[in-house]
């Protein structure tokens, strides 16, 4: 239904006062009048008023762009674009006219700017820029300025408003959508931003035809589908007839809200989604988007709380930076809005007490208004299985939690498709989190995000050479070459299958899969089961990992162990006088050969220690089996990568092999 309505919506978009984009009037009301009454709320706004008038003070700054992220010039715009629509609501909440006029100011001079700019003279991005070295960060100002000029839009005069629509808001979304439809006719977490810009500036002039372009791409796309992009992933994918908002929520969330390019860039995504679908429910609200595919969206932000740790931080899997949580600015805002407008659930309401801070909109007040009356109660993070695909149908991730009274275990096994370009050779992979941190870790990028120095804030080459490569995760590697041959056209043709699933709160759990197509003629097969059992404190993890082959091969199974070694249940030899790396080529050039050695029985123990607690790795091995400590940073001539230790069991020669730990 939603689909028809949208076919002709763009020829009706009500007329009404502004704000009417994030912000409306009748919400401005309300905040006012609980202002004083909604402590969380207030602290908020009060911080939020201090961040921009000392901006004021300092005066406007919008210098002419020439540095990569985390350079000046970067900076000071993303600064401008993060302030402006705080300025926004403290002009419409605190009715104190300073605030418009400070905005009006700094657009103003964007528009002076605008028209004398080129792209970005970096030149770094497939889609370059004007404003900053890329088009997605163009993006990300759009979204956010344009609700800074909803809320002083009927402050301005009639003929400013025209300066700032022709000069500069018109031209910027043509910019990053007619101008650049590699960028904007994607299926892509950049190109969502690109959507919501577009259509959320479209929202606020009454431009019908963004709204259209927003929703539905451009129509006369001109890309061919089997062009790529700088990180080797396709423009569209394949089959895609669509481009636009609605696309994005067809093609790159599962029914269940998982988002195929992983949870970090879920979180990143969720920013331009949810607020450019409450923007719509202010100004359309008979598209009843927030219903789409089944409350698409309020899913998606369930699915991606639940893939995080007991620290609120998301599983590192695919391009991502570790320590990012729900305590970012993007979950603070997909809380409030799935809060207020997707049910009213009182357990949202414990993860923005933990958060701590709200937004200073409509949504944010809400919020704090529910906790103030004491509505809220936990959110309970449970053993889960997400798919994958569109339709659920191309694998997914396990998440199994087990907790006894003298800690909590979490573990994740990834089994999903590849999640475009920014997906890793990772099929099979695990990390393993009690309630302190991560016990075996996922690397994670290898990226510096926001540091100049570190290659302008971008992927380092050690990402492709290193991260992305099967041996710098928890799963097997056959004959020392990554998973499709570190190929994406392959890999993205392809899914792991799932096996079995046993969540719930007994005390055996599992998570079983299969992958048929990493390796040519060889089988994949792990299943990881968590225990409860009377003789630990702490539960169990059981691991199963079957390889099958008619050929003989290599198999390497590495464990990324997080802590200090202390014991090692078998001989070995220590390289003390030279270090040598563990080979030439897909990611093991990047592990320093530390030590080698040979089990003695029919298994071996590994004991570590880290953040005041003992752990065991026991494993069963044959006399055959080579065990090698290794440790990342070899061919690292710049220090971009972190020194983590692992032990990898080797089987040599092995048509069938099975690894049991």
């Amino acid at each position: 239904m939603l689909f028809i309505f949208a076919l002709c919506f763009c020829n009706h978009i009500p007329a009404q006062n502004h704000p009417r984009l994030i912000l409306t009037v009748e919400g401005v009301k309300k905040i006012r009048a609980g202002l004083g009454k909604t402590p969380l709320y207030d602290e908020a706004l009060e911080k939020a008023k201090a961040e921009v008038d000392a901006e004021i003070k300092t005066g406007i700054q919008v210098p002419v762009p020439k540095d990569l992220a985390g350079g000046y010039t970067h900076e000071r715009h993303k600064r401008n674009f993060l302030i402006l629509p705080k300025a926004g609501v403290l002009y419409q909440v605190l009715q104190d006219e300073q605030y418009a006029v400070y905005i009006r100011d700094v657009l103003m001079a964007y528009a002076r700017m605008y028209p004398t700019l080129g792209l970005h003279p970096t030149q770094r991005s497939y889609a370059t820029g004007k404003v900053f070295w890329q088009c997605l960060n163009d993006a990300n100002w759009l979204v956010y300025v344009s609700q800074a000029y909803d809320c002083i839009y009927e402050w301005l005069k009639p003929e400013e408003r025209e300066i700032l629509e022709k000069q500069l808001f018109r031209p910027f979304a043509d910019f990053i959508s007619v101008e650049n439809p590699r960028f904007f006719n994607r299926i892509h977490n950049q190109s969502t931003w690109g959507n919501a810009a577009v259509g959320m500036i479209g929202l606020v002039m009454e431009d019908k035809e963004l709204v259209h372009r927003a929703f539905y791409g451009l129509e006369h796309d001109n890309i061919g589908a089997d062009e790529k992009d700088n990180d080797g992933g396709l423009i569209k994918l394949p089959g895609q007839d669509r481009a636009g908002f609605l696309a994005q929520l067809d093609h790159s969330f599962a029914p269940d809200g998982y988002y195929t390019e992983g949870p970090y860039y879920q979180r990143y995504a969720m920013y331009p989604f949810i607020l450019f679908a409450k923007a719509i429910s202010h100004n359309l609200p008979e598209l009843e988007i927030f219903e789409y595919r089944g409350q698409l969206l309020k899913k998606a932000v369930y699915a991606l709380l639940q893939q995080t740790n007991e620290q609120g931080e998301f599983f590192p899997f695919n391009d991502a930076q570790k320590g990012m949580s729900y305590h970012s600015r993007e979950l603070v805002a997909a809380v409030d809005i799935a809060y207020d407008l997707c049910g009213n659930d009182p357990a949202l309401l414990s993860i923005a007490r933990k958060q701590g801070r709200v937004l200073i909109d409509g949504s944010g007040f809400a919020v704090a208004s529910a906790l103030q009356a004491g509505k809220a109660i936990p959110f309970r993070k449970k053993s889960i299985e997400l798919k994958d695909g569109a339709d659920g149908s191309k694998g997914g991730i396990g998440i199994l939690r087990a907790a006894t009274d003298a800690g909590s275990l979490c573990l994740v096994m990834k089994y999903a498709d590849q999640g475009m370009s920014h997906g890793y050779f990772d099929r099979l992979s695990f990390s393993l989190y009690d309630e302190r941190d991560e016990v075996a870790q996922d690397y994670g990028a290898a990226r510096w995000v926001n540091i100049d120095q570190k290659d302008g804030g971008g992927y380092l080459p050690e990402n492709k050479t290193f991260a992305k490569q099967s041996i710098a995760h928890n799963t097997v590697v056959v004959d020392e070459k990554s998973q499709f041959n570190g190929h994406f056209e392959a890999a993205n043709a392809h899914h792991s299958e799932p096996y079995f699933f046993l969540g719930g709160r007994g005390d055996v759990q599992a998570a079983s899969a299969k992958e048929f197509n990493a390796y040519p003629g060889a089988e994949l097969h792990r299943t990881m089961i968590v225990l409860k059992v009377e003789a630990f404190e702490l539960p169990v993890v059981v691991v199963v990992f079957r390889v099958s082959s008619e050929e003989p091969h290599q198999y390497d199974l590495p464990y990324y162990f997080q802590g200090h070694l202390l014991t090692a249940g078998f001989e070995y030899e220590t390289e003390l006088e030279k270090l040598q790396p563990l080979g030439t080529g897909y990611g093991y050039q990047h592990l320093w050969k530390e030590a080698t050695g040979k089990a003695s029985g029919p298994g071996f123990s590994l004991q570590w220690f880290g953040r005041s607690r003992f752990y065991t790795l026991a494993c069963r091995a044959g006399e055959a089996d080579e065990l090698i400590f290794a440790r990342t940073g070899a061919n690292d001539p710049d220090f971009n990568l972190r020194r983590d230790p692992a032990v990898i069991i080797r089987k040599k020669n092995s048509t069938d092999a099975l690894f049991f730990s």
